[in-house]
C-alpha cells in the first residue's frame, strides 16, 4: 500500500487508495460498452468477433497502463467510437478494401503518430489544420456514427425512391431500438454514470422477453486467442491501393481526438499546471503505441476516452484509477459469450452509437458560423461525411474548399503551407483512387 501511495503520489494529489478504486470501478462501468460495441462493429467487416474482443481488451489494457504508469493519469485509452465505424463501413464495406489492408493503414498511422509524439515539430501537423475543420471532423464523425446507429437500429432503412427513409415500428428490432434509446436517454437525464452500459443490459433483457435475444449456453469462457487477427495487417496493400488519404484520416482523427480529450480531462482533474499539460509526451506516446499495437493485435485505432471523466468526477486523480479499470477489463475477457450475445442484436448496441454521435457533434459550438470562409468548408465536411459514407473523402473536400475560398478572398496568410500538401494528397485520393 505504501509503495502504491508513493508511486502514484496519492498524498500529493490529495486522494486515497479507496477513492482511486471507486473511481476505477466507475470508469469501467461507464466505458464497458466499448468491449461489446467495438468487436460488434468490426465483425461487420469480416473480422472474427472473438479475436477482436480479446484484441480490444488487450490493446486497451496496454495503452492505458502506459499512460497510468508513465504519466500517472486517471485516463483510459481504448478503441474509439466513430473511427471504428469508418474502418468497418467507410473503408472496408464502402471502399471495398479488405480488413487486412485497412489494418495495415492503421498500423502506418500508428507509426506516424509515434513519430509525431517524439518529434519537437509534432505540433506542426496539429497547428496546420484550421480549428474550424478540426471541430467539423469530430462533429461529422459523430453524425456518421449516429447514422450507422440509426441504420443498425432499423430506424433508417434504404428506399428506392428517396435513398433512405424512416423504418417501421412494426419491425420488432426497430421497436426494441426505440425502447432501448428511450431507456438510455432517461438514465442519462438522471445523470447515471453508467447509462450506456446499463441501457444496453436493460435493452437486452427486454429483447429476451420479446424473443429477439437468445441467451448463451454458458456465460463464462476462458479467454480466446487473436489467431484470426493477430499480425494480419497488410501494409503492402496500402501502397498498392494508394490508401494514403485513408491512412492520413486515421492519423488525423487519432491525433485530434487524443489531444483535445487529454487536455479536457487534465483540466477536469486539476492536473494542468499554468495552462501546460505535464508529461504530455508520455500521454501522446501511450495513444500512439495503442494505435500501432492495436493494428498488430487486430482492432481499429484507440483514443483517449472521454468516459474517463466519470472516474475523475468520482475522485480519481492518479494512474491507480486507470490500473483498477484495467484489472476489471482483464476479468471481462472471461465474458466473451455474453459480449457476443449482446453484440449480435444490433438493437442493443445502436442506442450507444446514437448517443456517442450526440456527444461528438457538440464541437460545432466552437465554429464561427458568421465567417463564411471558415464555416462553409466545415459545413461541407459535416454534411458529406454521413452522405458519402467516407470520412476521408469529406475531410478532403473540406480541405480543398477551405483553400479555394481563402485564396479567392486573398487571405493566403491564413492558409498554412502544410495544408496545400494535405489538399493535394486528397485530390489524388479522390480523383484517382476513389471508386
Amino acid at each position: 500500500m505504501d509503495k502504491a501511495e508513493a508511486w502514484f503520489k496519492l498524498k500529493e494529489r490529495r486522494t486515497t487508495i479507496g477513492t482511486e478504486v471507486l473511481a476505477g470501478c466507475t470508469t469501467f462501468m461507464t466505458m464497458a460498452f466499448v468491449v461489446i460495441v467495438n468487436p460488434g462493429i468490426l465483425s461487420a467487416s469480416g473480422m472474427d468477433f472473438h479475436a477482436v474482443f480479446i484484441a480490444t481488451i488487450l490493446t486497451t489494457i496496454l495503452s492505458t497502463l502506459i499512460i497510468a504508469l508513465a504519466g500517472n493519469y486517471p485516463i483510459v485509452i481504448a478503441p474509439g467510437m466513430g473511427i471504428n465505424a469508418f474502418f468497418a463501413f467507410g473503408v472496408v464495406q464502402g471502399a471495398g478494401v479488405s480488413w487486412q489492408v485497412a489494418l495495415g493503414s492503421v498500423f502506418l498511422a500508428g507509426l506516424l503518430f509515434m513519430l509525431i509524439s517524439l518529434s519537437r515539430h509534432g505540433r506542426l501537423l496539429i497547428e496546420s489544420i484550421p480549428a474550424s475543420l478540426k471541430y467539423a471532423i469530430t462533429a461529422g464523425t459523430g453524425l456518421f456514427i449516429c447514422f450507422v446507429g440509426l441504420q443498425n437500429a432499423k430506424l433508417i432503412v434504404a428506399s428506392p425512391d428517396t435513398l433512405v427513409t424512416i423504418g417501421s415500428l412494426h419491425e420488432p428490432a426497430a421497436l426494441l431500438s426505440v425502447i432501448g434509446l428511450v431507456l438510455t436517454l432517461v438514465l442519462m437525464s438522471y445523470r447515471v454514470r453508467a447509462a450506456l452500459f446499463i441501457g444496453m443490459l436493460l435493452t437486452a433483457a427486454i429483447g429476451w422477453l420479446m424473443g429477439l435475444l437468445i441467451l448463451p449456453d454458458h456465460w463464462f469462457a476462458w479467454p480466446g486467442t487473436m489467431t484470426g487477427t493477430f499480425m494480419q495487417m497488410d501494409v503492402k496493400g496500402v501502397f498498392e491501393q494508394g490508401l494514403f488519404a485513408v491512412t492520413f484520416t486515421f492519423l488525423l482523427i487519432s491525433v485530434f481526438d487524443t489531444t483535445g480529450t487529454l487536455v479536457s480531462l487534465a483540466e477536469q482533474a486539476g492536473l494542468m499546471k499554468n495552462g501546460v499539460f505535464p508529461r504530455s509526451r508520455s500521454a501522446l506516446m501511450a495513444n500512439a503505441a495503442g494505435v500501432t499495437a492495436g493494428a498488430v493485435m487486430g482492432t481499429s485505432p484507440v483514443t483517449t476516452l472521454i468516459e474517463s471523466g466519470s472516474g475523475i468526477a468520482a475522485g480519481g486523480r492518479t494512474g491507480l484509477t486507470a490500473v483498477v479499470t484495467c484489472a476489471l477489463l482483464a476479468a471481462t475477457s472471461f465474458l466473451a459469450p455474453v459480449a457476443e450475445t449482446l453484440a449480435n442484436l444490433p438493437s442493443v448496441t445502436a442506442p450507444a452509437l446514437i448517443v456517442v454521435g450526440y456527444y461528438m457533434i457538440t464541437d460545432l459550438l466552437h465554429i464561427d458560423w458568421k465567417d463564411f470562409e471558415e464555416s462553409f468548408p466545415a459545413f461541407l465536411v459535416l454534411v458529406t461525411m454521413p452522405l458519402t459514407y467516407s470520412v476521408s473523402t469529406s475531410i478532403g473536400i473540406g480541405f480543398i474548399f477551405y483553400i479555394v475560398l481563402k485564396a479567392a478572398r486573398g487571405r493566403f496568410k491564413e492558409i498554412h503551407p502544410v495544408l496545400y500538401v494535405f489538399a493535394a494528397l486528397f485530390i489524388v485520393q479522390i480523383g484517382f483512387f476513389h471508386g
